[in-house]
Protein backbone atom coordinates (compact mmCIF):
# COMPACT_ATOMS: atom_id res chain seq x y z
CA UNK A 1 0.00 0.00 0.00
CA UNK A 2 1.41 3.53 -1.01
CA UNK A 3 0.37 6.83 0.65
CA UNK A 4 0.47 9.59 -0.61
CA UNK A 5 1.47 12.88 0.29
CA UNK A 6 -0.93 16.22 0.23
CA UNK A 7 1.04 18.81 -0.41
CA UNK A 8 0.37 22.07 0.56
CA UNK A 9 -1.95 24.85 -1.31
CA UNK A 10 1.01 27.07 -1.57
CA UNK A 11 2.45 24.30 -3.48
CA UNK A 12 0.02 23.95 -6.14
CA UNK A 13 -0.27 28.05 -5.92
CA UNK A 14 3.92 27.79 -6.95
CA UNK A 15 2.78 25.41 -9.49
CA UNK A 16 0.18 27.40 -11.07
CA UNK A 17 1.95 30.32 -11.24
CA UNK A 18 4.61 28.64 -12.61
CA UNK A 19 2.46 26.90 -15.60
CA UNK A 20 1.36 30.95 -16.15
CA UNK A 21 4.58 32.31 -16.39
CA UNK A 22 5.68 29.69 -18.83
CA UNK A 23 2.84 30.23 -20.79
CA UNK A 24 3.93 33.53 -21.03
CA UNK A 25 7.47 32.26 -22.43
CA UNK A 26 5.72 30.18 -25.12
CA UNK A 27 3.66 33.06 -26.34
CA UNK A 28 6.73 35.25 -25.97
CA UNK A 29 8.28 32.62 -28.44
CA UNK A 30 5.68 32.47 -31.07
CA UNK A 31 5.13 35.84 -31.79
CA UNK A 32 9.07 36.59 -32.19
CA UNK A 33 8.53 33.17 -34.37
CA UNK A 34 5.37 34.33 -36.73
CA UNK A 35 5.02 38.07 -36.35
CA UNK A 36 8.75 38.99 -37.04
CA UNK A 37 7.62 41.49 -39.17
CA UNK A 38 5.37 43.37 -36.83
CA UNK A 39 7.93 43.28 -34.38
CA UNK A 40 10.77 44.55 -36.86
CA UNK A 41 8.62 47.40 -37.73
CA UNK A 42 8.70 48.66 -34.17
CA UNK A 43 12.45 48.81 -34.10
CA UNK A 44 14.82 51.40 -34.50
CA UNK A 45 17.92 50.35 -36.97
CA UNK A 46 20.41 49.00 -34.62
CA UNK A 47 17.71 47.12 -32.62
CA UNK A 48 16.47 45.86 -36.00
CA UNK A 49 20.36 44.45 -36.79
CA UNK A 50 20.35 42.62 -33.41
CA UNK A 51 17.00 41.06 -33.74
CA UNK A 52 17.60 40.38 -37.09
CA UNK A 53 20.92 38.55 -36.17
CA UNK A 54 19.68 36.43 -34.00
CA UNK A 55 21.02 32.79 -34.96
CA UNK A 56 19.13 28.95 -35.70
CA UNK A 57 20.50 28.07 -32.39
CA UNK A 58 19.69 31.05 -30.21
CA UNK A 59 16.17 30.80 -31.47
CA UNK A 60 16.05 26.77 -30.43
CA UNK A 61 17.46 26.94 -27.48
CA UNK A 62 14.60 29.99 -26.48
CA UNK A 63 12.37 26.99 -28.11
CA UNK A 64 13.86 24.54 -25.46
CA UNK A 65 13.28 27.15 -22.83
CA UNK A 66 10.19 27.86 -23.23
CA UNK A 67 8.49 24.64 -24.37
CA UNK A 68 10.22 22.13 -21.13
CA UNK A 69 9.59 24.56 -18.39
CA UNK A 70 5.92 24.64 -19.51
CA UNK A 71 5.95 20.11 -20.20
CA UNK A 72 7.72 20.61 -16.61
CA UNK A 73 5.01 23.00 -14.99
CA UNK A 74 2.49 20.25 -16.27
CA UNK A 75 4.93 17.66 -14.64
CA UNK A 76 4.37 20.01 -11.36
CA UNK A 77 1.01 19.89 -11.63
CA UNK A 78 0.13 16.72 -12.12
CA UNK A 79 3.15 16.21 -9.09
CA UNK A 80 5.28 14.40 -11.24
CA UNK A 81 8.97 14.38 -10.18
CA UNK A 82 10.25 14.59 -13.91
CA UNK A 83 9.09 18.18 -13.66
CA UNK A 84 12.96 18.41 -12.45
CA UNK A 85 15.19 17.85 -15.20
CA UNK A 86 12.27 19.65 -17.77
CA UNK A 87 12.96 22.23 -15.29
CA UNK A 88 16.99 21.67 -15.64
CA UNK A 89 16.92 21.75 -19.23
CA UNK A 90 14.80 24.42 -19.81
CA UNK A 91 17.44 26.30 -17.61
CA UNK A 92 20.21 25.63 -19.40
CA UNK A 93 18.88 26.67 -22.71
CA UNK A 94 17.93 30.05 -21.34
CA UNK A 95 21.33 30.72 -20.31
CA UNK A 96 22.52 29.45 -23.51
CA UNK A 97 19.95 32.03 -25.49
CA UNK A 98 20.85 34.80 -23.37
CA UNK A 99 24.60 34.23 -23.95
CA UNK A 100 24.16 35.01 -27.14
CA UNK A 101 21.94 37.83 -26.28
CA UNK A 102 24.11 39.66 -23.99
CA UNK A 103 27.97 38.71 -24.90
CA UNK A 104 28.13 37.75 -28.45
CA UNK A 105 25.20 40.27 -30.52
CA UNK A 106 25.07 43.76 -30.13
CA UNK A 107 21.69 43.41 -28.01
CA UNK A 108 22.94 45.36 -25.13
CA UNK A 109 24.30 48.49 -27.17
CA UNK A 110 20.75 48.37 -29.18
CA UNK A 111 18.48 47.96 -26.33
CA UNK A 112 20.49 49.31 -23.86
CA UNK A 113 21.52 48.47 -20.13
CA UNK A 114 17.89 47.00 -19.27
CA UNK A 115 18.82 44.62 -21.54
CA UNK A 116 19.75 42.50 -18.88
CA UNK A 117 16.59 42.77 -16.37
CA UNK A 118 14.95 40.04 -18.28
CA UNK A 119 17.23 37.24 -18.42
CA UNK A 120 18.77 37.89 -14.41
CA UNK A 121 14.40 37.33 -13.72
CA UNK A 122 14.42 34.41 -15.57
CA UNK A 123 17.03 32.87 -14.43
CA UNK A 124 16.42 33.38 -11.15
CA UNK A 125 12.77 32.01 -11.31
CA UNK A 126 14.54 28.80 -13.43
CA UNK A 127 16.84 28.39 -10.27
CA UNK A 128 13.51 28.63 -8.00
CA UNK A 129 11.30 26.26 -9.93
CA UNK A 130 14.41 23.64 -9.74
CA UNK A 131 14.80 24.21 -6.31
CA UNK A 132 10.91 24.15 -5.38
CA UNK A 133 10.94 20.54 -7.67
CA UNK A 134 13.60 19.49 -5.93
CA UNK A 135 11.70 20.29 -2.13
CA UNK A 136 8.70 18.51 -4.06
CA UNK A 137 10.24 15.20 -4.08
CA UNK A 138 12.26 15.21 -1.33
CA UNK A 139 8.56 15.93 0.47
CA UNK A 140 7.10 12.86 -1.55
CA UNK A 141 4.63 15.63 -3.16
CA UNK A 142 6.60 14.69 -6.74
CA UNK A 143 6.14 11.23 -7.38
Amino acid sequence: MTTSVKPPTWFWVVSVIAFLWNLVGVFNYLNQAFNQQAILETLDQAQREAFEGIPAWATAAFAIAVFSGTIASIGLLVRKKWAKPLFIISLIAAVAQFIHWLFISNAVEAFGPSTYAMPVIIIVIGLYLISFSKKGIQKGWLK
